[in-house]
């Protein structure tokens, strides 16, 4: 099993510009099930992919594919033609809150926003809209999801992930392949990654994962990855220590960084006192969490996690 994503997937894109087309065509060549594409003003054409089938994706496939995707004015017209059940939305920055509503409103389970960049007021607005709607929004500034071998959305390399028995979940998304990376290195493999985004306003959070990773029965075990900033982590830790009935392993980014400097990503800032890595390794390690001291010890970390569960 996995979380959120799977080989049943039906996938529409918002944004079919050159990053949009670009990751498009490397699903497909992964095996995702993209059905559809929006676009207002090509409402109607027909946008063709073909290439090399990904080796490291779902198996089964012939070795070259050739996928025509149709164009709609909306989601909502995308949908009801589709039956999709995912959006991906690579729209720019100043459009993508309303991308995301219009996903939302046209009734999309699921919304994944890889675009860097949006205003947090737009942000804010975005989730004032959310509210009492079933969709959930994964993200903004993430590099997706990915359930290895059955669905990738987003931006992620797909070939460094396998399956395995192992979740991940992120705000940052070169850790997140570094984590990946290492647990197919020695053998956990992943059950789905998952990244959250490093915005200070976003969809999905820690907690949400967990618990969706808890209640998997695929998963043995899950990574965490923080940063420095917000307070996502120690809520994480709090969780934890009450529900989590999986080993947990953890990495947090931003140790050496000053007070008052953003550190990448736009909630990656320590202010008020609050936000520093060294309070929220504090929080996860007294709630059971076994913490990596560097990025290279992830994979170790969850390793020492599933020996003293």
């Amino acid at each position: 099993m996995s979380i959120l994503v799977g080989r049943a997937t039906k996938v529409l894109v918002q944004g079919l510009g050159r990053t949009g087309r670009f990751h498009t065509d490397k699903a497909i060549a992964y095996g995702t099930n993209m059905v559809a594409a929006v676009h207002p003003s090509r409402a109607g054409e027909v946008e063709v992919f073909e290439g090399e089938t990904d080796p490291s994706g779902v198996p089964g496939r012939p070795d070259r594919y050739r996928v025509e995707l149709p164009i709609f004015r909306s989601v909502a017209e995308a949908r009801s033609a589709t039956g999709a059940d995912a959006s991906v939305v690579y729209v720019p920055p100043p459009f993508a809150a309303d991308a995301i509503m219009e996903a939302a409103d046209a009734g999309m389970p699921l919304v994944i926003a890889v675009t860097e960049g949006i205003p947090v007021a737009d942000m804010v607005r975005v989730k004032r809209y959310l509210v009492d709607r079933p969709t959930r929004l994964v993200g903004p500034n993430c590099p997706g999801v990915i359930t290895p071998r059955e669905c990738k959305i987003g931006i992620m390399p797909g070939y460094i992930h396998t399956p395995g028995r192992i979740g991940v979940v992120s705000r940052s998304g070169t850790l997140t392949y570094e984590a990946v990376y290492q647990l197919t290195q020695n053998g956990l493999g992943q059950t789905t990654a998952v990244g959250i985004g490093g915005d200070p306003v976003n969809g999905t959070d820690f907690v949400d994962v967990l618990a969706m990773f808890n209640d998997d029965p695929a998963t043995e075990g899950v990574i965490l990855i923080g940063e420095i900033g917000g307070t996502a982590e120690e809520e994480a830790a709090s969780w934890i220590a009450e529900h989590m009935r999986k080993p947990v392993a953890a990495f947090i980014a931003g140790t050496t960084a000053p007070p008052g400097k953003r550190m990448g990503h736009a909630g990656a800032i320590i202010s008020g006192g609050k936000g520093t890595a060294a309070a929220k390794i504090e929080a996860l390690s007294a709630a059971g969490v076994v913490i990596a001291p560097t990025p290279t010890d992830m994979g170790a970390a969850m390793l020492e996690a599933l020996e003293r569960a």
